[in-house]
């Protein structure tokens, strides 16, 4: 990836897709979307965050671009017979409204592994929908079987030269609406379409500018191509940014991407989570996992470069968001942004120790979660998260722990630990004798936890303590305490001077059925 300027004059390649985009006909369909500051992103990266907001077109991502040129450069024959195309979503909402407006039949063929909201929004528009394959190569070849029976005009999402310019207007937007000095532009990468059509058109105008691709570490079919000098197929692709899940990108995106791109940046899923919420906090917005990618590549290569004062332009290529992914997001970007650490800490199993290690944390530090049930009579293994300001603290807190003689092991960066540990922690347990089950509305706040400790009665085992911290003004808290028949009087007490809320659970067939 050279990130030269064209040098073939007038019949170059960037000179070539310099009129395409320029000729495009994508405003009989869209408007220019605003290039918008992000000014909290801004303050902590320490440079000029600008957003181009594709997530505000008419089918919430830039897709609509390249799928309304090619088809409204089709000849009449063609748009009668209809069209058919292969997507995770985003192209297929652009083809199906294209074809809407121009009064074309569409065939749209989708993985089975589509988002629901893009599956339904494809319908809506009324085009024909096929479920097949598990990503958007299985479906490629469906759609190539499907073409040559019914006599369709196949609509490439990535791999065409009007589609390629469609989505360059985007640079041609962005480079009149920000005339100064501008350090590198970030791209989403999945086929390539995206990244071609901006930066053929950038490398041409401004070859000063650096344009940044961004893929995740388990769809990165274009960085490992270009690493390899040739197009590299993957075996597999990771489908949380199911909008790059590609595991072949394009023959005629590849070479562009060679010449014109300046560097690939790889992200994890945790990088992305926390790009989402950055940009939420800034617009209120919730971008698909896809669209948040070029802001994750942003925030990379500030940590990696220590770039300061300079412009970076992400494109927020897409919103169209599941809604039940929404609580997977949330619980993974305080960890994508190093706010919160996880540790499995191991305490002694008496009594004392569970409020000796909070006292360890300190009261400035917010505890995100805390997982524990009685399984053992010497050792009690705990799950905690930690809100932390960065990685350093958390390495810290790890070595203050095993200072105090607590192993420790940290869990920060472990998927298992992420993904299923952390909801497992529990189950029935000998140990737990006359034990109550209660829940408790705590104080979102500092000391909350330390107070609960404090007021409860010294001969009182704790055997069960669940929270996650979700974000609202009081932190719901499952208690499990071993409370014998004799003190049940001094515990109505307790729990009247302690003024939490609470609801007590001991007869809840779940709680019989799993834990008691």
């Amino acid at each position: 990836m050279t990130g030269a300027g064209d040098d073939g004059g007038e019949n170059g390649v960037a000179t070539e897709y310099l009129k395409r985009i320029l000729t495009s006909k994508v405003y009989d369909v869209v408007d220019e979307t605003p290039l918008e500051p992000a000014p909290l992103l801004s303050e902590r990266l320490g440079n000029r965050v600008l957003l181009k907001r594709e997530d505000l077109q008419p089918v919430f991502s830039f897709k609509i671009r390249g799928a309304y040129n090619k088809m409204a450069q089709l000849t009449a024959e063609q748009r009668a017979s209809g069209v058919i195309a292969a997507s995770a979503g985003n192209h297929a909402q652009g083809v199906a409204l294209a074809a809407n407006r121009l009064g074309c039949r569409a065939v749209i063929v989708m993985p089975t592994t589509t988002p629901e909201v893009k599956v339904d929004a494809v319908r809506s528009s009324g085009a024909e929908v096929v479920l097949a394959g598990e990503s958007y190569t299985d479906s490629q070849a469906h759609a190539a079987e499907l073409m040559a029976e019914r006599g369709l005009t196949f609509v490439h999402p990535f791999d065409d030269p009007d589609v390629i310019a469609g989505q360059g207007t985007i640079a041609m937007e962005i480079l009149r609406q920000h005339t100064g000095d501008l350090h590198a532009v970030f791209v989403a990468i999945g086929g390539g379409g995206l990244i071609s059509g901006i930066a053929t058109y950038v490398k041409a105008l401004r070859p000063d500018v650096r344009v940044i691709g961004v893929q995740t570490e388990d769809s990165d079919a274009m960085a490992r191509s270009v690493e390899a000098g040739e197009r590299i197929e993957l075996d597999n692709v990771g489908l949380f940014s199911d909008g790059t899940a590609v595991r072949l990108v394009g023959e005629t995106t590849f070479p562009l991407v060679q010449r014109y791109v300046d560097e690939i940046i790889r992200v994890d899923t945790d990088a992305v989570c926390a790009a989402i919420k950055d940009v939420f906090a800034d617009t209120r917005a919730i971008l698909e996992p896809a669209g948040a990618l070029a802001v994750a590549g942003a925030k990379a290569h500030v940590e990696r470069t220590g770039v300061r004062d300079e412009t970076l332009v992400a494109v927020a290529c897409g919103a169209n968001m599941n809604f039940d992914r929404l609580r997977f997001v949330s619980e993974r970007a305080e960890i994508g942004e190093r706010r919160e650490a996880v540790f499995a800490v191991t305490i002694p199993e008496e009594r004392g120790s569970f409020r000796r290690f909070i006292e360890l944390i300190g009261p400035s530090r917010s505890i995100t979660e805390f997982n524990y049930r009685i399984g053992d009579s010497a050792a009690a293994h705990v799950f905690v998260g930690i809100q932390v300001a960065d990685r350093v603290e958390a390495e810290q807190l790890a070595d203050d722990f095993r200072a105090a003689g607590l192993d420790t092991l940290d869990l920060t960066d472990d998927e298992l630990a992420k993904l299923h540990i952390r909801h497992l922690v529990g189950g029935h347990s000998p140990l737990a004798h006359d034990e109550r089950l209660y829940r408790f509305e705590f104080p979102e706040r500092p000391g909350a936890l330390i107070r609960f400790l404090t007021s409860m009665s010294p001969d009182w085992n704790i055997s069960l303590f669940h929270y996650r911290n979700h974000g609202s003004d009081v932190g719901r808290v499952l208690v499990g305490m071993q409370v014998p028949a004799d003190d049940h009087d001094a515990f109505g007490a307790f729990l009247a001077d302690l003024g939490y809320r609470h609801w007590e659970e001991t007869d809840h067939p779940a709680y019989h059925l799993f834990l008691a």
